[in-house]
């Protein structure tokens, strides 16, 4: 009887190697694409310090934030990616034997692109449609850092003698794609920070 040859591989065998291959590949794939993602917005996210002042009966937000600046935010925004900059504010009446009490909740919102022609960087703010343009990204992030004047508030929904606390929050996520990038993975939805809230309360 004729022993079998140990040289040749089963088809089977063939076909599972194959598929475990292909797992290990997709999964070392997924494992970068989310890698690179985490690592475009490294850097300080934060919002330094916030307050409120009354004017005329408007209660208005002033705050400094700090956010990333790397090179793959740089490299982004030359690409022709459009990044876009919340800042959360929230206002809560406190209430002891129940749950707070959410008064107002809104979202100033702002957006940052390259424009090739101008070597400008321009922000533009959502609510109104103005727009300023820098020389630098430093310059720009400094810029929309820095929220002044914003009115949150209006002194008819505050009630004497209650308790309010504010809080506010900055992200940062990918806007708008050129189309040569639409197609790219690595461009998602999960390319988005948020800072923890800065709280405080509003003097009685």
């Amino acid at each position: 009887m004729r022993a079998p040859d140990r040289g040749v591989c089963s088809v089977p065998h063939v076909r599972s190697l194959s598929a475990s291959l292909s797992v290990v590949i997709a999964a070392t794939l997924a494992l970068v694409t989310v890698r690179s993602s985490a690592d475009a917005l490294d850097g300080v996210l934060e919002v330094r310090s916030a307050y409120v002042e009354v004017d005329h009966s408007v209660f208005e937000l002033h705050a400094r934030i700090a956010y990333p600046m790397n090179p793959q935010i740089f490299d982004a925004l030359r690409d022709g990616v459009t990044l876009a900059f919340d800042v959360d504010t929230r206002v809560v009446r406190v209430r002891r034997l129940w749950f707070d009490a959410t008064i107002v909740e809104l979202t100033f919102h702002r957006e940052l692109a390259y424009h090739t022609v101008t070597d400008r960087y321009v922000v533009r703010e959502d609510r109104t449609g103005d727009q300023q343009s820098f020389p630098t990204l430093d310059d720009a992030l400094r810029f929309l850092g820095t929220i002044d004047g914003v009115p949150i508030l209006v002194e008819p929904q505050v009630a004497s003698g209650e308790h309010y606390r504010v809080s506010v929050r900055a992200g940062i996520r990918r806007g708008r794609l050129p189309a040569s990038l639409r197609a790219l993975l690595f461009w998602t939805d999960d390319w988005h920070r948020v800072s923890t809230w800065y709280t405080w309360s509003l003097p009685s």
